[in-house]
C-alpha cells in the first residue's frame, strides 16, 4: 500500500509540474507573442508617417508639377513676381553645398577618428571623443550665426582673395574660383556644413575603429606592419560597412541643413559659375519663403520642391543601403 500511495502521489505531483511548465509556455508565448505586435505597430507607425508625409507633399505639390511638368526639374528659373517656378537653382546650391561639405568633412572625420582610435594618447582619448560629440549637439542657427559674423568676413578678407591668386588662373577649375570676395555664398555655405557633420561622421568612424579586434591589429603590428598598413589593411576592410554608413548620415545631415545655410548662402535665385557667387538650396529656399508665400502656384512649388528634397534623401538612403549590402556581400555576410 505504501508503494502504491506513493506512486499515485508521484504521479499526480509529475502532472502539477507538467501543468506549470505549459502555463509558464503559454505564458511565454503570449509575452512574446504581444511583444512582438506591440514593435511590429511601433513599426507600422514609422512607415505610415513616412508615406503620409509623401502623400501630403504630392498632394500639395500637384497644381505646380501639373502647371510646370517634369520641367520643373530641370528649369532655372525661380520668380514669384511672374508666377514662375523651377527647382534646378535650389537643386543644384543643395547638392553642390553637401558635395563640399562632405569633401572636406570626410577626411577630416577620418583623421579624428585614427588619431582617436590609434595615435591617441590615452588620457585625451575620453574628453577629445567628449567634445567632438558635443560639437553635433550645437544648434544649427548658431553654426549659422557664427558663419555669417565671423566666418565669412575673415574668409572674404583672408582665404578668397588667395584661392583667387592660387588658382584664378588655373583651366577648368579657374572660374570656380572668380568673383567678389563677399564672404557669403556656395564655398561658404558648403565649409559651414562641413563644420556640422563632421561631428556625426567622426563619431560613427571612432566608434566602427573600435570595433576591430585587438588581436588582428596586435598581430599586424607584430610582422612588422606601420599603423598607416594597420588602418589599410586592417582596419579599413574590416570596418568599411560603417564608415560608408557614418559618410552617409552626413550626407544626410548635409542635404536637410536649414538655418545654417540659410544664413551664408546668399539666398539669391541664380545659379553662378563661381563658388564664391551667393545661390539658395532647397531648406534655405523654403526656409525663406513658406511664411510669405501666396496661396496657388508658389506654395505648391515649395511643396514640390520639399517633395524633391524627400526624393534625393530617399536615393541617398537607397544608395547607402546598395553600397552597405555591396560591402557586405564582399565580405561573404
Amino acid at each position: 500500500m505504501p508503494n502504491g500511495t506513493e506512486s499515485i502521489v508521484n504521479e499526480a505531483t509529475g502532472t502539477i509540474e507538467v501543468d506549470l511548465q505549459a502555463r509558464q509556455v503559454r505564458k511565454f508565448r503570449a509575452q512574446d507573442s504581444a511583444f512582438h505586435y506591440v514593435t511590429m505597430l511601433f513599426a507600422l507607425v514609422v512607415l505610415a508617417a513616412l508615406v503620409g508625409i509623401l502623400i501630403s507633399l504630392s498632394v500639395e505639390a500637384m497644381p505646380s508639377l501639373k502647371e510646370f511638368g517634369p520641367a520643373f526639374l530641370w528649369t532655372n528659373v525661380w520668380s514669384v513676381p511672374d508666377d514662375q517656378y523651377g527647382a534646378l537653382i535650389a537643386i543644384y546650391g543643395t547638392l553642390t553645398t553637401s558635395f563640399i561639405a562632405l569633401l572636406i568633412a570626410v577626411p577630416v572625420s577620418f583623421g579624428i577618428a585614427l588619431f582617436l582610435t590609434e595615435t591617441c594618447p590615452v588620457p585625451l582619448r575620453r574628453p577629445l571623443g567628449t567634445a567632438i560629440e558635443l560639437l553635433a549637439g550645437v544648434p544649427s542657427i548658431i553654426y549659422g550665426i557664427w558663419g555669417l559674423f565671423i566666418f565669412a568676413p575673415l574668409f572674404a578678407d583672408h582665404v578668397q582673395p588667395h584661392l583667387q591668386a592660387l588658382l584664378g588662373g588655373v583651366p577648368v577649375i579657374g572660374g570656380w574660383f572668380s568673383g567678389p570676395p563677399i564672404g557669403i555664398g556656395i564655398l561658404t555655405a558648403g565649409i559651414v556644413l562641413s563644420l556640422m557633420v563632421i561631428p556625426f561622421i567622426a563619431s560613427v568612424m571612432r566608434d566602427v575603429f573600435e570595433t576591430v579586434p585587438p588581436i588582428l591589429k596586435e598581430s599586424a603590428y607584430g610582422v612588422g606592419c606601420t599603423t598607416w598598413e594597420v588602418v589599410r589593411n586592417i582596419v579599413l576592410p574590416y570596418t568599411r560597412v560603417g564608415v560608408i554608413g557614418g559618410i552617409m548620415l552626413g550626407l544626410g545631415r548635409a542635404l536637410g541643413e536649414t538655418m545654417a545655410v540659410t544664413f551664408v548662402i546668399g539666398n539669391a535665385n541664380r545659379i553662378g559659375a563661381s563658388l564664391f557667387s551667393p545661390g539658395n538650396s532647397i531648406a534655405s529656399t523654403l526656409a525663406n519663403e513658406f511664411a510669405e508665400a501666396d496661396p496657388g502656384l508658389h506654395v505648391s512649388s515649395l511643396f514640390a520642391l520639399g517633395l524633391v528634397l524627400f526624393v534625393i534623401t530617399f536615393i541617398v538612403l537607397a544608395i547607402s543601403r546598395w553600397l552597405i549590402r555591396r560591402g557586405m556581400g564582399a565580405e561573404g555576410l
